[in-house]
């Protein structure tokens, strides 16, 4: 079966989630029965966000923008003309995975070892990991699992990323290993520091028994305008025409990059080169997108007539005291809310008489585990009421959560995601 043949198999949501039984040690919710409640029950759409078994805080998925989400990203890709492998260590929820796929995705992206272990045992079939694998173990089985026709693919960017990955096809009899060269920058994070020295790397890992080397990587983040973005990543193509031969032959090499902040760059440099590579978009964050860091960042702001994000995550604390004027102090902390970026912003208010209201210009200017303090600015806020707070970040956001209800509109919970970190 080709890669393009795989990725339009129909991949299944979850199926041994829906009879998991969620509990007492399940944060936000509220279940003393012993038995426990069940997928099934929890998102059969019968409860209610706010009289359900429920317990603040919570955090919650609207089911409509995840969905919209999705769409909007999988319309861009095919309208550019380049594969999609959204970063799964985003969500680490096994459901988004499936829906994902099912949108057209040609894999998913992981970080690490444990995330491709989760994701192969969710069924996902193309994985990418867009990290030097080192681990003895996690490359043997990687090296086995290969060998039963499971698609995997991982950086390299040093000569002993090259050796252990060697020395694990050694000892997996019939196995084989997929790798692309990373490709850095000068005080970057991982991957090698110049294009010279990728191809010289790949080289030497296209000579080594039982690897393949398919092509060329990265990752453009942390770079500060779209200036610079692009002068990397026309490098980037360069070193994918620098290893294109040692591609195995009737392979398309692969050349990939793209977090949630420049994918229109990606798009753009790489986009032309989709008639002799597979050009590979990673995008993570947009499953859920934000109010925060990448409501600013995200390309569609800067190209609003190719489609639209939404925040899809949101947390609801209880103001638990008000103890001064001008401040309230909401039962949520840095346990529940990210906070590496941004902080929470309150977006909106339900009174004890469950009308909702804007929060106005109240502000959360501080966080303490389980405490955060809000400068109401003219919000009133009352002991008991609720806030529904937005998030900056849902990779930092989706991380301190196990369980997360999806609700529709009405804040009906319709299902539940289980978060695999």
């Amino acid at each position: 079966m080709s890669a393009r043949d795989a990725a339009d198999e129909p991949v299944g949501r979850p199926s041994a989630e829906d009879a998991e039984s969620f509990g007492p040690f399940d944060k936000g919710l509220w279940a003393t029965d012993s038995g426990g409640l069940t997928a099934d029950v929890l998102g059969g759409g019968e409860l209610d966000l706010f009289s359900g078994p429920f317990a603040y805080p919570v955090m919650v998925a609207r089911q409509s923008v995840l969905t919209a989400n999705i769409a909007t990203m999988s319309t861009y890709t095919r309208r550019h003309g380049v594969l999609f492998a959204p970063h799964g260590k985003t969500s680490m929820a096994p459901k988004l995975f499936a829906d994902q796929l099912a949108a057209g995705a040609w894999g998913i992206t992981v970080a690490t070892a444990n995330q491709a272990l989760v994701a192969r045992t969710f069924g996902v079939p193309r994985v990418f990991l867009a990290n030097e694998l080192l681990d003895g173990r996690a490359l043997r089985w990687a090296a086995e699992q290969s060998a039963t026709g499971w698609e995997f693919v991982f950086y390299v960017d040093s000569p002993e990323g090259v050796g252990a990955a060697a020395e694990a096809v050694a000892a997996a009899p019939g196995g084989r290993l997929d790798v692309v060269v990373e490709l850095g920058r000068p005080g970057g994070r991982t991957g090698c520091r110049s294009v010279a020295q990728a191809a010289d790397l790949a080289r030497s890992a296209a000579a080594r028994p039982g690897l393949s080397v398919v092509g060329a990587a990265g990752y453009e983040g942390g770079l500060p305008d779209t200036e610079a973005v692009s002068a990397w990543l026309r490098d980037l193509a360069a070193l994918g025409d620098a290893v294109a031969d040692l591609v195995p032959e009737g392979r398309l090499p692969i050349v990939s990059a793209g977090g949630s902040a420049w994918f229109d760059a990606v798009v753009d440099v790489l986009g032309p080169l989709r008639d002799r590579r597979q050009v590979i978009l990673r995008s993570g964050a947009y499953v859920s997108h934000d109010d925060g860091y990448y409501s600013r960042a995200t390309p569609f702001r800067r190209h609003p007539e190719e489609g639209r994000l939404a925040g899809g995550l949101e947390v609801w604390a209880q103001v638990l005291s008000a103890p001064e004027p001008g401040l309230a102090v909401l039962g949520a902390g840095r346990r529940d809310v990210p906070f590496d970026i941004d902080l929470p912003i309150p977006l909106e208010v339900r009174g004890t008489d469950g009308v909702l209201r804007p929060a106005g210009d109240a502000a959360v200017v501080k966080l303490d585990d389980q405490h955060a303090y809000v400068e109401t600015r003219g919000t009133a806020l009352v002991p008991g009421e609720v806030v529904r707070l937005g998030i900056s970040h849902p990779c930092t956001a989706f991380d301190k959560w196990r369980v997360i209800p999806v609700v529709d509109d009405e804040y009906r919970v319709v299902d539940v995601l289980r978060t695999y970190f």
